[in-house]
């Protein structure tokens, strides 16, 4: 089981030489307060002088010490490479080369070997100057270094910056959270021991460390506290308490140590002799306690919590590493290889975007999107509910008020008074209201463009992510289809166009829906006329309609208008309905006016009084006829008003027919024009556009950065799989 540290160190090694922080290893995080004696502990475990020393803020920059345990023994019989995977197995190759017993070596430094502990504190303070500064600050990047010695057992101990509450000299004003935020960031860690240093010369209850760590491991299973500076506390009082966990009990226990005063550092006392010194006080002052205290009881204790922890996470740390391992496996996949054949590879990658592009409209795509509709869903969408439900909204007698009809029946007669409902006024009015579905019509069409424009933003996100390496190809593809799009986008708004102009070109009121809507209406119109004379003239029955009166002798009746007039009282006592009207020569639907023919004038001006403006004789050479108000505001009479209904009602029944031409026609010419002429010529527009020898080097320039991250990638590839290596090899062995 010794050899777990091992193990550890080197997954730190593989993992340091990528510089990723996404694997949590096992280690010893070291807490406490500014001065508390956290840096005396890790050079007593040491047991060399390595740590900057000075008053207020020193350890400014995590400080991840890897302490690696070789014998003499070994040193003699070494040989090997560091670089080896099985390095783990026997740690005696490390000192290879090295003369010195201990040394040490920075990750910052490569190879760089350090046999002088003072080379080595002043290197930490030179490195912690250029991230820090000089101005007290701290920085969450690490110093790693590792040790080297046969006086160590194997440990992997992180040293913090200390916790303080006054930021001093022009230290930033928020240097306690920044400090804690740090700690939190590393005792976090779940696979992390917590080692909380508390000085015995200050009151356990209010110890910072210690509920920091309660913190982050409210259950203690990963806690272990040290007190330190016994030898300072006040005459007459003791630690006793403290150290059997009376006063706050700790899971994994309190170990009390005694450090080097500063005047002893001053005097050059080795930590040999610090040790000793510390060996006779507890003996003196804690008899009892005085094998379960100390330093050499401590780095122990640490040696053996690590092992046991490593133990209980490397199952959890295979898994996370083989997780990671796939990811980045695919991530690299995602990259793709370098380029060798490009020729070939424009011609596939061009291939594919057609491919995907087409899929993403069919609705075949392999990447679906899940969020919102998207492609051949989206565009289905348009026509059938934002288009569909547009046209249903509009009003077939929109914008059309009753004055507007009746003076459109007024225009079309022309100076002579009408006997019948001009056609050509219901021609116009309809044609008026047809020309308001024109709108939506090339509305839907710019709403369908604007979905193939979005596809191709969606194809390069997740359908073809190997045009990310090749930006101004994709670029390319981008500029070719937008160009296809554009140069589609007025043919199918020309065509658009043409089917509503096709609506307005010929009003068909024998269209077979139009003529059983005005079957109807005359059935209609001519009960309400015979129900109107029956309650107006209850005498015996006999002729129904009044005659047109016959014109003088001076101005004989034109022969057409006597025989429609005949034709007319025929056609209204005959009553047609259903599919047997006749034809009347000017349309169906005029059967439906010739029952007003027997309405009495006289008797509608009595009813629906008209104010008219006087005429006085006198004055007629002094009137200016363009100058006399039209009355605006009326009573219509009952002609009038019944009239205007019945173009109302025409109006509305052939509107309705060319409304339900024009929703199922505008989808087809949309999806003829611009979906399937695009879908069926992309692939030769792209070819013929890009697959050229002369654009090829520029076309696949990988962007600046995409072989940095393909080789950052394949490392991080290469370090995982190395890890599951060694810890499958943990298992062969029969360690884990």
């Amino acid at each position: 089981m010794e050899a777990l540290i091992p193990v550890i160190n080197k997954l730190q090694d593989v993992f340091n030489t990528v510089g990723a922080d996404l694997i949590q290893l096992p280690q010893i995080v070291v807490v406490g307060t500014q001065s508390s004696g956290k840096s005396s502990v890790l050079e007593s475990l040491v047991g060399k002088d390595l740590l900057p020393r000075g008053t207020g803020i020193v350890t400014r920059r995590p400080l991840i010490l890897q302490l690696v345990h070789v014998s003499p023994d070994d040193r003699r019989k070494t040989s090997g490479d560091e670089n080896d995977p099985d390095s783990w197995k026997n740690p005696r190759h490390l000192s290879k080369g090295v003369d010195a017993e201990e040394w040490g070596k920075f990750l910052h430094t490569k190879n760089k070997i350090y046999t002088d502990f003072d080379e080595i504190r002043q290197e930490i303070e030179n490195e912690t100057e250029r991230i820090s500064g000089n101005n007290k600050g701290i920085s969450s990047e690490p110093i790693h270094l590792k040790i080297f010695s046969p006086h160590v057992v194997n440990l992997t101990l992180v040293d913090l910056p200390g916790m303080t509450k006054v930021p001093v000299g022009d230290q930033p004003k928020d240097i306690e959270v920044q400090i804690r935020e740090l700690i939190y960031r590393y005792i976090g860690n779940p696979n992390s021991i917590i080692l909380a240093v508390t000085a015995a010369n200050t009151d356990m209850a209010t110890s910072e460390a210690l509920k920091i760590a309660r913190e982050s491991d409210p259950d203690g299973r990963r806690t272990l506290a040290v007190i330190t500076k016994l030898d300072l506390m006040d005459a007459g009082t003791d630690a006793m308490d403290v150290l059997l966990g009376r006063v706050i009990p700790v899971k994994l226990g309190i170990i009390g140590v005694v450090n080097r005063s500063q005047l002893d550092i001053n005097n050059k006392k080795t930590v040999a002799d610090s040790i000793r010194d510390e060996h006779g006080f507890l003996q003196k002052k804690y008899p009892s306690l005085a094998n379960r205290n100390g330093t050499k009881y401590l780095a122990r204790t640490l040696n053996r919590l690590l092992m046991h922890h490593i133990r209980d996470c490397l199952p959890e740390l295979k898994t996370r590493i083989n997780v990671l391992a796939a990811q980045y496996q695919t991530l690299l996949n995602s990259y793709g290889e370098p380029v060798e054949d490009k020729s070939a590879t424009l011609l596939q990658l061009i291939t594919k975007f057609a491919t995907e592009y087409c899929n993403t409209i069919e609705g075949t795509a392999k990447y679906i999107e899940t969020s919102e509709l998207c492609g051949g869903a989206r565009i289905c969408y348009i026509f059938h509910e934002t288009f569909g439900r547009t046209l249903e909204s509009v009003d077939p007698l929109g914008g059309l008020t009753t004055i507007d009809i009746l003076t459109a029946i007024r225009n079309a007669t022309g100076p002579r008074p009408a006997l019948f409902v001009p056609e050509v006024s219901f021609e116009l009015l309809v044609k008026r209201q047809v020309k308001r579905l024109e709108e939506p019509s090339l509305r839907c069409v710019e709403l369908v463009h604007e979905e193939m424009q979005r596809i191709i933003q969606h194809c390069s996100n997740y359908s073809t992510q190997e045009l990310l390496r090749f930006p101004k190809l994709h670029d390319a593809i981008v500029e070719v289809v937008t160009s296809l799009l554009r140069k589609r986008l007025p043919v199918t708004n020309e065509m658009v166009h043409n089917l509503v102009a096709i609506e307005l070109a010929y009003i068909n009121t024998k269209h077979p829906d139009f003529a059983d809507a005005c079957g109807v209406m005359n059935n209609n119109i001519e009960e309400q006329r015979r129900n109107k004379l029956a309650r107006d003239f209850p005498a015996p029955p006999g002729p129904r309609d009044k005659p047109i009166k016959a014109p003088g002798p001076l101005a004989p009746a034109p022969p057409e208008l006597s025989s429609a007039a005949a034709a007319s009282e025929t056609d209204a006592k005959a009553a047609p309905s259903g599919d047997n009207v006749p034809d009347s020569g000017t349309g169906n639907w005029r059967g439906m006016f010739k029952a007003s023919k027997g309405e009495d004038p006289s008797q509608d001006e009595k009813n629906n009084p008209v104010a008219l403006v006087p005429a006085s004789p006198h004055r007629v050479h002094a009137v200016n006829l363009l100058d006399v108000p039209v009355p605006v505001a009326r009573k219509l009479s009952a002609r009038e008003q019944r009239d205007c209904e019945v173009i109302e009602r025409l109006i509305k029944s052939y509107f309705l027919i060319v409304r339900k031409n024009i929703q199922d026609s505008v989808p087809k010419a949309v999806m003829h024009f611009l979906v399937n002429h695009v879908k069926d010529t992309l692939q030769s527009e792209l070819v013929g556009q890009l697959y050229k020898s002369m654009l090829l080097e520029d076309l696949l320039t990988e962007s600046e950065d995409m072989a940095q991250r393909r080789n950052e990638a394949a490392d991080m590839l290469k370090a995982l799989q190395r890890a599951s290596q060694i810890i499958a090899e943990i298992r062969e062995t029969h360690l884990w």
